[in-house]
């Protein structure tokens, strides 16, 4: 496939990244000459710099015959004049642009194709607004994704000693729940991955990854660690987009406080928001969190720009007694530095946004693709489409699927059902499955098994 991606920063860099090692034709556009250096030294990509969204830059990057267009430039006008520049002279089939001012993404029929021709659009406050909140709903989960529209759920959690599970052999979690059905997808011990068997024990301290259906998540999480209460009050250092769109998501069932230092920011909060309590100040203001009773606080959550800062304050109220607390780095490198310790979650906005954008990127019909453990496995979603005839999966039962190594099959979404996968379960038409890869670079593989013989149409 020819994409284009607008844009080296982080987003940009990492999903070229990905997208090179699965043998596309990729050519990555910026105004930064010295980033694109550093890119082309590092990958196996073409580079063009210019502005994104002029012609003669795009027409040199190859847009005459590209079949995707990804902008995540840092200006989102620049974004959506490049993508309208694409589908007016270039006839671009699939465009994405990341568009983060609110202003923008309320406005209903702003980017169709008569107006701002936009096929997918990106909004990476909105991605990790919603991962947030999944995160504060299962309290003890590392992290949360929801398949086919949140009928299924695969959440991570820390095994501690103590928990019923602990020592024993995934095989007896039937045992332990014989009317619960569930399946670990991945663990992982000392930062390595463990293909999970039935004969794998789990040990205190293991990361371990299960899916189930929704319903069934604190059971499974009982079996792992002593599960925490439900959260009842929060505290968000940061009023920006994202700390406005959390409090506006979740102030209806939660106490909720935000700390903004800007005094025009705090007047917008509190004449947009309900019942969330603003306060004016820093969140590293030891007197400001004693006076606001953090020790009370269910769960802390550093939604600054500001990585430092974020981190300097969360450890600041863990150290005052928090609970728990939850930061934002938009620094990759820091994130796996600071989790586990103080800092119960670290949230990564650039790996929550590339999720989002190689589920589009992505061949055959991939619903959605997510990474876990900070970028360690994929989890994808898939939609089985065809006949036993033009369909590598249908009518096949799971032992009978020719997997990629180090790829298993989770579970299967059939309507409202979700079927935790065995060996002999068969996949049939219009089924969502779900599947791990512990290694990436078969991702391909993966997508083929999807695509859909000519017998099909």
């Amino acid at each position: 496939m020819k994409i284009i991606i607008l844009g080296a920063g982080q987003v940009g860099g990492t999903l070229a990244e990905h997208l090179a090692s699965e043998a596309n034709d990729i050519t990555v556009v910026d105004t930064d000459g010295e980033r694109l250096r550093d890119l082309g030294d590092r990958l196996d990509i073409r580079t063009v710099q210019g502005r994104a969204s002029f012609p003669t830059v795009l027409r040199q990057a190859g847009a005459d015959d590209a079949d995707m267009l990804v902008a995540v430039t840092n200006s989102d006008e620049t974004n959506m004049v490049a993508c309208q520049v694409a589908h007016t002279l270039f006839h671009t089939p699939t465009k994405i642009a990341r568009v983060r001012e609110a202003a923008y993404l309320t406005r209903a029929g702003l980017f169709d194709n008569d107006a701002i021709p936009v096929d997918v659009l990106i909004s990476p406050e909105q991605v990790v607004t919603h991962y947030i909140k999944r995160l504060i709903e299962i309290p003890g989960a590392l992290q949360v994704i929801d398949f086919a529209e949140g009928k299924a759920q695969l959440v991570a959690v820390k095994a501690y000693y103590g928990g019923p599970l602990v020592g024993q052999q995934l095989r007896q979690l039937r045992e332990h729940m014989p009317n619960v059905e569930t399946r670990v997808a991945a663990i992982f011990r000392r930062d390595r991955p463990i293909l999970p068997q039935g004969d794998t024990v789990i040990e205190a301290d293991d990361e371990v990854f299960f899916i189930a259906a929704k319903a069934n998540i604190r059971a499974v999480m009982s079996e792992m660690r002593r599960l925490d209460e439900s959260y009842k009050r929060i505290v968000i250092a940061g009023g920006g987009q994202i700390g406005e769109r959390l409090a506006e998501a979740i102030e209806s069932r939660y106490q909720v406080k935000i700390i903004e230092m800007s005094p025009i920011r705090c007047r917008h909060l509190s004449d947009t928001l309900d019942s969330t309590v603003v306060l004016q100040g820093s969140a590293s203001d030891r007197d400001l969190l004693l006076e606001e009773n953090i020790a009370d606080a269910d769960i802390f959550l550093a939604l600054t720009n500001d990585d430092e800062a974020n981190i300097m304050s969360s450890l600041l109220a863990k150290r005052l007694g928090a609970k728990k607390v939850m930061t934002i780095i938009n620094n990759p490198a820091y994130v796996d530095l600071i989790q586990g310790g103080d800092i119960d979650i670290a949230i990564s906005p650039q790996l929550a946004t590339i999720g989002t954008l190689l589920a589009h990127v992505r061949r055959g019909d991939i619903v959605s693709v997510h990474s876990l453990r900070r970028g360690a496995a994929e989890a994808i979603e898939a939609i089985a489409h065809g006949d036993a005839k033009s369909s590598k999966v249908i009518g096949k039962a799971i032992r009978d699927i020719g997997l990629p190594p180090g790829t298993t099959i989770g579970a299967i979404i059939r309507d409202e059902e979700v079927i935790i996968a065995h060996d002999d379960t068969v996949i049939a038409t219009g089924d969502h499955v779900i599947l791990f890869l512990v290694d990436k670079k078969h991702i391909r593989d993966v997508e083929k098994l999807f695509h859909v013989g000519l017998s099909f149409f």
